[in-house]
């Protein structure tokens, strides 16, 4: 007679197939997908049933033959089992990384996304659209953004102001998930040329969809929130004009990332609305593993060869199917164009603001103004650190992209 013990995990009937459930342990982030008749085995043995009773009450009341011991190993593998027979099992959630503000709980944050809390949300943003109708001068311009006449004062307040925001963004989606009783963790990521602060939330997977949806857009609620509250500073608070200036500044820099959040081939937070929109479950490895498909049948056409490489889509769901074939377009499509216009105009500008501040500061070493030698100093110190962030975190983030290969040579 065979006992097992579990990991805490969370089991919940499947958003989309009734005849399956969803079994995952939060501290770890993994979840599978499984016959609902396993998920009915798993409540079995986690109220101590053994393997082998288990087996029997399911052939009694489901009148199926199951193999639990296949499954004990495989959620063995996957860091569900606590123990079997009493005997202890290595436990991979040693080795994950921590959830940040872990003593971050439920209780302390639920209010945040209760109905008092939308009802100020709605009326800031009802009252900006107001008063942004009835005075259009307050609507944010590109101008806005150089609220001093030294470029290199204005990029550091206004990228503090922006890394504050971002922060804040980042912290609604895991106060978000935290709601949900969800873990989650934060930390620097890479999107094509981008350098982005990201939330892991995987951990959102154990709640139903209508739910997930609140964390993926609890970001985006948080910016229009800021902006609308900003826009009502500079309307109604009667600050000073230097005030006016600079919250104006932080309107526009964080007007400036909604477009980005638009470009759902990067998997933003809008990509991951989209995915639970089109229902299903992992759309951008599934759209870049086809355009891959696409890109080898090909190469293989032009060489005039068989193709050897099999359509990673036969396996899903139709509508699934669909959807991940229209999606690899519009990846492959947004991708070209975002890095063919960072290529024209994006790299351009950054090489060409360093060779001024470069000069700017060399001009102010050998007798010219020290403020302008300042200000570029500023500005290579701010641009030069993302850069260099950036480096180290997509080195990081694809180590099997630096990874010495070995070359086996006959002695």
């Amino acid at each position: 007679m065979t006992t097992v013990e579990f990991h805490p995990l969370v089991l919940r009937p499947d958003d989309d197939d009734p005849d399956a459930v969803v079994v995952g342990r939060l501290s770890i982030g993994e979840f599978v997908e499984l016959p609902a008749v396993y998920g009915d085995a798993i409540t079995l043995m986690r109220q101590g049933l053994t393997v082998e009773a288990a087996e029997e009450r399911i052939a009694a009341d489901h009148q199926a033959e199951v193999d639990l011991a296949e499954l004990v190993e495989a959620l063995t593998d996957l860091g569900f089992v606590r123990a079997v027979d009493g005997d202890p099992l290595p436990d991979p959630a040693e080795r994950a990384p921590r959830s940040h503000f872990a003593r971050l709980s439920r209780r302390h944050v639920a209010w945040l996304f209760g109905f008092p809390a939308k009802l100020v949300w709605l009326a800031a943003v009802g009252a900006a659209l107001v008063t942004l109708l009835l005075r259009p001068s307050l609507l944010p311009d590109y101008s806005d953004f150089f609220w001093s006449d030294y470029v290199g004062l204005t990029v550091l307040v206004n990228t503090v102001m922006m890394s504050m925001s971002i922060s804040v963004h980042e912290l609604m989606h895991l106060m978000a998930a935290r709601s949900l009783g969800a873990p989650g963790r934060i930390g620097f990521g890479t999107r094509l040329h981008n350098l982005v602060v990201q939330t892991d939330v995987t951990g959102v997977w154990g709640v139903p969809r209508r739910a997930r949806y609140r964390v993926y857009l609890a970001g985006l609620a948080w910016d229009a929130f800021l902006m609308a509250t900003l826009v009502l500073l500079v309307a109604h608070a009667g600050l000073p004009g230097a005030a006016k200036a600079v919250l104006q500044a932080l309107v526009v820099t964080v007007v400036m990332t909604i477009p980005f959040q638009l470009q759902v081939y990067m998997r933003t937070d809008l990509y991951f609305v989209l995915r639970e929109l089109l229902r299903t479950r992992n759309l951008f490895d599934d759209g870049l593993a086809y355009a891959r498909y696409l890109r080898a049948g090909f190469v293989a056409m032009v060489r005039r060869r068989p193709r050897t490489v099999p359509d990673p889509t036969t396996g899903l769901s139709r509508h699934e199917r669909l959807a991940t074939r229209i999606y690899s377009v519009l990846l492959v499509l947004g991708a070209t164009v975002t890095l063919t216009a960072f290529a024209l105009f994006g790299a351009p500008i950054v090489i060409v603001a360093f060779a001024r501040a470069i000069e700017g500061v060399a001009e102010g070493l050998t007798g010219g103004s020290p403020l302008r030698a300042l200000d570029s100093a500023l500005l290579i110190l701010i641009e030069g650190g993302i850069q260099a962030l950036f480096v180290v975190t997509f080195v990081r983030t694809h180590p099997h992209w630096f990874r010495r290969r070995r070359t086996l040579r006959p002695e």
